[in-house]
């Protein structure tokens, strides 16, 4: 008994108050960039396969469409235009571009403390996509999204624990004008967040005037190209085996500025890419390293993300599958692919095919997240709140989002096994002589925090608390959590006179 009262001692309400105390950032039980890895659905064999099959591709098919901007880096650099106008790409110069490829990336964020280090088989979630409606989780129904709605997912993304970087996931349609969108895609997400930011530009013409909006938020050019917080999400090519034009010279215009690129990569297997698992794969790594070989001729060492991003189709009604085992598998297997280059990469996982947040979203988003973290994908994309295949984007999944990827993280982890993590002083202390039980030791209590990663919305109630608690419903929660957020002052926001000086300059739909 006295034992017993000497490792209660100190009362309740204090080691609660203890217990609720944040941890220090290399004390908490998950935190960003943990490395996973350990999951390899490819054997040695396959991977070597699946490289060899790229290669052939490069060298024997090409790309066609590259723009003349195109044709000229790369056909300097050893790529070889046929008759047929496609692009060629000889072994040699392949293997040439992955050895000089910058294997060292930091996405920065405006904040320091939300740098991301892409190196080996650190893992990082976030968001992503082009959703074009918002999902109202409560009515059940969705409705075309605006600039706004952007705005608050930025805000939110920013305050979660478990979202590591915000790229754009809805395109702003109350805002009809191209360049004005671009460049309020870029205002709402950075004055939001002070995250790593993601975004796309629909013509080349619109960098530069964004990149005078960097400037001016960053403290100008210098500031900007030490730390650029914003990146460029570049689909370069449109599967099959065919550059995007204007993606391209969208691509050379953020080169130029500093900006990273993620070279991305979506084909649609059974449509724009082979029906297979592994054909799928083989044609995005192919696209990928020609557009590693197009950065590497424009600047070499540039920052970019290899975003080898294949979604898979449900062959019975050609409907997107983002939610299945097969999309699950095929962003393990392109995270194996990049940890055999040894290249920081992305690819999506995350998505639901479900409309709402519901239990089928639950499995969906569940599967794949896990696979991708435990393969040790750099940028897991579109890791929070997509529904729809893509379609529809909602805030309050966002939020359970959060949740959901800190068990993910928690799988990511792994298990320890260390003479402390075994324990075997305790079961001796416990068993002979002991209370008979490990609730309460001095261990179990210090290792609380550490160890165990504890749901925010989710509920562990018993039935009996639950029904005592006007059995809480999981979507009221969250969409609570989200008031809560949108009603305080965004942290991210800027200085009023910078705010007053870029609201001169460009047309700004956010109110002020």
């Amino acid at each position: 008994m006295t034992q017993r009262t000497q490792i209660r001692s100190g009362g309740r309400s204090a080691r609660r108050a203890a217990r609720s105390a944040p941890l220090a950032a290399h004390l908490r039980p998950i935190r960003p960039g943990m490395e996973g890895g350990r999951y390899e659905p490819l054997t040695a064999a396959d991977v070597e396969r699946i490289h060899g099959a790229a290669l052939e591709a490069l060298e024997t098919i090409g790309l066609a469409d590259a723009p003349d901007s195109g044709v000229a880096y790369l056909t300097k650099s050893g790529a070889i235009q046929g008759g047929d106008g496609r692009l060629r790409f000889p072994r040699a110069l392949v293997e040439d571009a992955l050895a000089r490829a910058n294997r060292s990336i930091t996405l920065h964020g405006r904040d320091p403390a939300h740098d991301l280090d892409l190196s080996g088989t650190r893992v990082h979630y976030g968001t992503a996509g082009a959703a074009v409606h918002l999902v109202d989780a409560e009515g059940r129904s969705y409705r075309e999204c605006g600039v706004q709605d952007l705005h608050d997912a930025a805000r939110i993304t920013d305050v979660l624990d478990n979202i590591h970087f915000l790229q754009r996931p809805m395109v702003c349609r109350d805002i009809t004008d191209n360049l004005e969108m671009d460049l309020n895609t870029i205002y709402a997400t950075t004055c939001g967040t002070t995250k790593h930011i993601g975004t796309s530009f629909t013509d080349p013409a619109h960098v530069a005037p964004a990149i005078e909006m960097l400037h001016m938020i960053a403290g100008g050019e210098a500031s900007w190209r030490a730390r650029p917080f914003v990146g460029n999400t570049n689909c370069f090519v449109v599967p099959p085996m065919k550059f995007a034009t204007e993606s391209c010279e969208v691509m050379e215009e953020c080169i130029r500025h500093g900006m990273p690129v993620l070279l991305l990569s979506a084909g649609m297997a059974g449509a724009t890419a082979p029906s297979t698992v592994a054909g799928a794969i083989v044609q995005a790594v192919a696209e990928c390293l020609a557009g590693l070989v197009y950065v590497q001729a424009v600047k070499p060492g540039h920052p970019a993300i290899f975003g080898t991003w294949p979604f898979g189709l449900d062959l019975r009604t050609g409907a997107m599958t983002g939610g299945s085992g097969e999309q699950a598998l095929l962003t393990a297997g392109c995270a194996q692919m990049h940890k055999y280059y040894d290249l920081p990469g992305g690819a999506a996982a995350g998505i639901a095919d479900s409309k709402l947040p519901d239990m089928q979203a639950g499995w969906e988003q569940m599967c794949s997240n896990v696979m991708a973290g435990l393969a040790g994908l750099n940028m897991v994309y579109e890791a929070a709140g997509m529904h729809a295949s893509l379609l529809g984007f909602c805030h309050e999944s966002l939020i359970l989002g959060d949740d959901l990827i800190g068990q993910a993280l928690r799988c990511v982890r792994g298990i320890e096994v260390t003479d402390d993590t075994l324990a075997l002083d305790q079961i001796m202390s416990v068993c002979l002589g002991g209370p008979g039980h490990y609730l309460g030791t001095e261990q179990t209590l210090g290792r609380m925090q550490a160890d165990h990663v504890y749901p925010t919305l989710g509920d562990r109630t018993s039935p009996k608390e639950w029904d005592e608690n006007n059995k809480p419903d999981l979507i009221k929660k969250a969409k609570a959590r989200k008031e809560e957020i949108l009603g305080q002052r965004a942290a991210a926001r800027f200085d009023p006179i910078l705010d007053a000086a870029i609201r001169r300059r460009f047309t700004i739909h956010l109110p002020a």
